[in-house]
């Protein structure tokens, strides 16, 4: 059985690596080669490794399909949809969507989470956006859960620059990503009836996770490119805290390949 939390972890990652245009690893201007597609679809296959964030989960390796459409008005990538909204200037808006299959758990998961009632995954709707500067690209979105199952909130700030190298393109990133107490109690914490001598009570409290990552994109044309990202979670502290969690970062590695028609 596909473990949620490396099927989002996988399908996330791959969906900002296809979201990065194909003619920035291109040849350069003056060679012979088409324009690449403004819009349509995107079909490639993927690979990808992460530790998991419950104490006793196993680690898995899975191989994952990724489907990408986009064109004017939306963009669709994977489990994520955005509506966009006018632009002004270089910053661009968006309505996103997304369903967070990552998040949550069944009891027979890990060891530690025997006897806990499960935690479902939640659909997330809010407002996105992106300021393109002259040195990088400055991203923000405030989301709710539109499926009221943690009634929690997420915000996300991110940094991120494209190096361009031939046909290569390296794109270091950075983020925090805030949750609030609904959020991390009800995916962290442990109710009174819960509770076990080796599993003590605990009500979650609103934390910051730390973000780091390097993507590595290779143009094989104007349509299609193999792509590689490495990446570390720095947990917050209240999730560090959880009887729940025995571990303080979380590492993760992808590779794939993406060609849009």
């Amino acid at each position: 059985m596909l473990k949620p939390t490396l099927l989002r972890s996988v399908v996330l990652s791959m969906l900002a690596l296809s979201s990065a245009p194909l003619v920035m690893a291109q040849p350069q201007a003056g060679e012979d080669q088409p324009p690449p597609p403004p819009s349509g679809w995107g079909l490639g296959i993927g690979v990808g490794w992460q530790r998991p964030v419950y104490a006793g989960a196993e680690n898995k390796t899975r191989v994952l399909p990724l489907i990408t459409f986009e064109n004017e008005y939306v963009r669709v990538l994977g489990l994520g949809a955005d509506l966009k909204l006018p632009s002004a200037g270089p910053v661009s808006f968006a309505v996103r969507a997304r369903y967070a299959l990552g998040d949550g758990y069944e009891s027979d998961d890990a060891p530690i989470l025997n006897g806990m009632a499960e935690r479902k995954p939640s659909f997330w709707l809010g407002g996105a956006v992106q300021w393109h500067t002259e040195y990088a690209k400055l991203s923000a979105e405030l989301a709710g859960d539109a499926s009221s199952h943690s009634k929690g909130t997420e915000a996300r700030l991110g940094v991120e620059r494209d190096f361009r190298f031939g046909r290569f393109m390296f794109t270091p990133r950075v983020a925090a990503v805030w949750r609030d107490a609904k959020y991390v109690d009800y995916y962290y914490g442990v109710r009174p009836e819960e509770a076990t001598a080796f599993r003590p009570a605990y009500e979650g409290r609103a934390t910051t996770n730390a973000e780091v990552g390097l993507r590595t994109f290779y143009g094989f044309s104007m349509r299609d490119g193999a792509f590689l990202d490495v990446s570390a979670t720095a947990l917050g502290s209240s999730i560090k805290d959880s009887p729940l969690v025995d571990r303080r970062t979380l590492p993760a590695v992808r590779l794939g390949y993406l060609y849009r028609f």
